[in-house]
């Protein structure tokens, strides 16, 4: 079995035949889907999805370049939202200076709202950072000062001193079709020296189709793909991949239940 720690379910390019999708998925050796919510405003569309499928979960967050359209969100708003039994981390949340959507001083604001609700629930964080690693290691090292939390670096494409950092800090590390791509040799180098314990895998579905399938909307039966690669990266065979990050995912969210385990949600 495998997992896809990170896809958008609800998306142009998945929602119009999510059925297809997550069957295909399933055929591909999915067991379980994590479907990330973005704006709140698509929260219930997020809760729709795990209830329509046994073998997906949600969470609940607000994405950086949403943080100025979704201003105020208190954690207690966050907090509210994850009592469904479905909804099993928070986020996506974080920074994005390279795109800048947002102002960056309400970016801040959300990222550390939605810190302080993973503070207080247990719940892991899924945290977006690009070209700001600097500020997303001072804020994360820092709310860690007031009190322990969980947390994955989704789609890792940083530098091998900050995926240090953050395992350092206790975090874990989930990798994306874009390790499979030529000009990638940087992350590939970094992917390789993840610590077991701490590696997850991910498509982000619709974007970032790995190879073979670049230039398609990608979807998550193509993680088996970013898989095999990372395994052949590693020098591991792919069932000790797959089992090693599906271990890791059920132990990250927790709160999510492993197919076959008992106390599956029935639907």
């Amino acid at each position: 079995m495998l997992v896809d720690s990170h896809c958008h379910l609800n998306y142009k390019g998945l929602a119009e035949e999510v059925d297809q999708v997550v069957e295909r998925g399933r055929a591909a050796g999915i067991g379980t889907f994590l479907t990330i919510n973005t704006r709140l405003s698509e929260y219930d569309d997020i809760l729709a999805l795990t209830e329509r499928f046994h073998d997906v979960y949600g969470t609940v967050g607000i994405h950086p370049h949403e943080a100025e359209n979704e201003a105020g969100v208190a954690a207690e708003a966050l907090i509210k939202r994850t009592r469904h039994p479905r909804i099993v981390g928070l986020g996506e949340t974080g920074l994005d200076y390279f795109y800048d959507n947002a102002p960056r001083d309400a970016q801040i604001t959300s990222f550390r709202a939605h810190l302080e609700a993973g503070r207080q629930t247990g719940l892991p964080l899924v945290v977006h950072t690009r070209d700001a690693e600097d500020d997303t290691l001072q804020i994360m090292t820092d709310e860690l000062r007031k009190g322990p939390y969980k947390a994955v670096i989704h789609c890792f494409t940083g530098t091998r001193g900050f995926m240090e950092q953050m395992v350092d800090l206790g975090f874990y590390i989930s990798i994306s079709g874009i390790v499979t791509f030529k000009k990638a040799q940087d992350l590939q180098e970094t992917a390789r020296h993840i610590p077991a314990d701490r590696l997850l895998v991910e498509t982000d579905a619709p974007f970032l189709a790995p190879v073979p399938h670049r230039g398609k909307t990608c979807e998550p039966a193509f993680v088996a793909d970013t898989a095999r690669f990372v395994a052949d990266l590693r020098g591991m065979v792919y069932e000790d991949l797959t089992r090693t990050t599906t271990d890791n995912f059920f132990r990250l969210f927790h709160k999510a239940i492993r197919p076959g385990t008992a106390g599956q949600h029935a639907l």
